[in-house]
């Protein structure tokens, strides 16, 4: 075995350029392989982190304005909700509603406490909200049934927002104003994913302070038992028609009522990431292939070159198997060897990506979202992608192998 090696080297040594860009082709497939697999797990964890901070089953209504002329009524009405449209029933969408909810703004409000002032929105919400709304009570409590059917002036506030007003003094059982009415702040909470974080009072009190009446601006239920994209089209169909029957405009008019499905978002969106992940897995394996290639290529040069040595070894008596192991064992050597620096240097680069870039937010004060995080690749699919390198590159070593193989001595012998 030790010979084998030494006859290896040697051969390697006398074709030292030749080898090291071949070398280079299979460490640069891995290389690329690794790399491409971390960059793409730190978009992928970045999407996966943000749809786990998301009530991912939820289903928001907006009401919008109509584009279609319906029963002698001309496009270009604007629908409005009120709180009856909050039960609206029917078998063929409601055995997949859960938790129902509601809400009713007041833009533009300006919250004071002593010198401090922030313009912000307020919305009106029921005790539910936390259930259907990625919020995270951190301090204090929410809204309660009693402060819905009190119609008290409670509020809670975003820790940014209650940060702005009250630096680091306390907030709970604090009063603030808000142009002439004053809500006492009963808690605190936290969303990554709002863009712009809104003061949440009680339903009733936005109702009845701003002369709302029983009109709501949006309407969010929690959904079940929609597994697939399919079912929650179908979904979305039948409630869309029954709405449409309620407010009176055409089924198929989109722009009547806007749907955002957050389930089927994130299905579409898994779709999306499972397509990048095969995307690079397809780019990586052409990549390690052009190595292979070169492996493959050196091999048959060699046996070229080396015609008339295994003609004169085959004529003194080596056995075919004694060739067919030297030049197999080259191909191993150069793709192990190689192949071995190509993941070590992947590893370090993703491992330097996650250093540098690990944890990459967008972030404009209430703007916050995780759009590249830990951009390395497992350690296991590193070695497997490595072996299935070697294993490539011992069959490009033993088809040029086999053809040495079957050069008959008399022909080797009188080769150039």
């Amino acid at each position: 075995m030790l010979d084998i090696i030494e006859e290896i080297l040697g051969t390697i040594k006398r074709n030292k350029l030749r080898t090291s860009l071949t070398g280079f082709a299979v460490a640069w497939g891995i290389f690329m392989l690794i790399v491409l697999l971390g960059a793409g797990n730190g978009l992928i964890h970045a999407f996966e982190k943000q749809s786990s901070s998301m009530k991912m089953n939820t289903v928001e209504i907006f009401p919008g304005m109509t584009a279609e002329f319906f029963e002698g009524m001309n496009e270009g009405r604007s629908i409005a909700f009120n709180t009856q449209d909050m039960y609206l029933t029917h078998p063929s969408f409601s055995k997949h509603i859960d938790k129902v909810g509601a809400t009713c703004s007041k833009s533009e409000a300006i919250l004071s406490y002593g010198k401090e002032n922030v313009t912000i929105t307020l919305d009106g919400v029921l005790p539910n909200y936390p259930e259907l709304k990625s919020v995270n009570v951190v301090k204090g409590r929410f809204i309660n049934k009693r402060d819905i059917d009190e119609r008290r002036k409670v509020i809670v506030l975003h820790e940014k927002t209650a940060k702005i007003l009250f630096a680091s003094s306390e907030a709970i059982g604090k009063y603030i104003h808000a142009q002439g009415v004053v809500y006492q702040v009963i808690g605190i909470y936290t969303d990554q994913n709002t863009f712009s974080p809104p003061a949440l009072v009680p339903l009733s009190t936005i109702q009845m302070i701003y002369f709302k009446g029983d009109t709501i601006e949006n309407i969010v239920f929690s959904t079940k038992n929609l597994p697939d994209v399919a079912s929650n089209e179908l979904f979305e169909k039948n409630y869309r028609a029954s709405m449409a029957k309620r407010k009176h405009f055409s089924p198929t008019d989109d722009g009547a009522i806007w749907i955002w499905n957050r389930i089927k978002q994130n299905l579409q969106q898994q779709s999306a990431t499972q397509l990048l992940h095969i995307a690079i897995w397809v780019i990586g394996i052409f990549t390690l292939l052009s190595g292979i290639v070169g492996v493959s290529n050196i091999m048959l040069i060699t046996v070229r070159e080396r015609t008339h040595e295994f003609g004169t070894r085959k004529a003194l008596g080596a056995k075919p198997s004694s060739i067919l192991t030297l030049i197999i064992s080259e191909s191993i050597l150069i793709t192990t060897f190689f192949g071995y620096i190509g993941m070590v240097a992947g590893i370090a680069v993703t491992e330097y990506m996650n250093l540098v870039a690990g944890e990459k937010t967008v972030d404009a004060g209430a703007f916050s979202v995780t759009v590249f995080e830990n951009p390395t690749v497992d350690i296991t699919i590193a070695i497997q992608a490595t072996i299935t390198l070697i294993i490539a590159g011992t069959l490009a070593g033993f088809f040029p192998a086999q053809k040495a193989v079957r050069i008959r001595p008399i022909e080797a012998l009188r080769a150039d």
